[in-house]
């Protein structure tokens, strides 16, 4: 299966941007979350650590992704579909919850990923 080079190369591009996008957000909301935790008065240190290694290693997952991405690396594709299906998840959460500030743009997001990860042909590396 082949494809134009061109398009490929264009693809890669959006894709990894749009990675390197969803990770800054990761990353940007648990460290919105940590201030918050830490600055309320009820503090609970366990499930507030969780959300923040959470964020932290899907953060720099995504990112990792949209580097591999950008690199022609085929291992970012996996966890770039899965974590955007997890997204989708989500956003079915948020509408039925009337949060549409965040379900919005989350959707307009994971959409474009799954569809630039999933229509990326990989390319045959060839033997030495």
């Amino acid at each position: 299966m082949s494809a134009d080079p061109a398009k490929q190369a264009r693809k890669r591009s959006i894709a990894s941007a749009l990675l390197y996008i969803e990770g800054a957000v990761v990353l940007s909301l648990g460290i919105w979350v940590g201030v918050m935790g830490i600055t309320h008065e009820d503090r609970e240190i366990p499930p507030l650590a969780g959300v923040l290694l959470f964020s932290l290693l899907g953060g720099l997952g995504l990112l990792a992704c949209g580097r591999a991405y950008a690199q022609k690396k085929n291992w970012g594709r996996g966890p770039a579909v899965l974590a955007n299906l997890i997204v989708l998840g989500v956003v079915k959460y948020q509408f039925e919850g009337g949060f549409l500030i965040g379900a919005i743009p989350l959707l307009l997001l994971a959409i474009p990923v799954l569809y630039f990860a999933v229509t990326i042909i990989p390319e045959e590396r060839k033997k030495p």
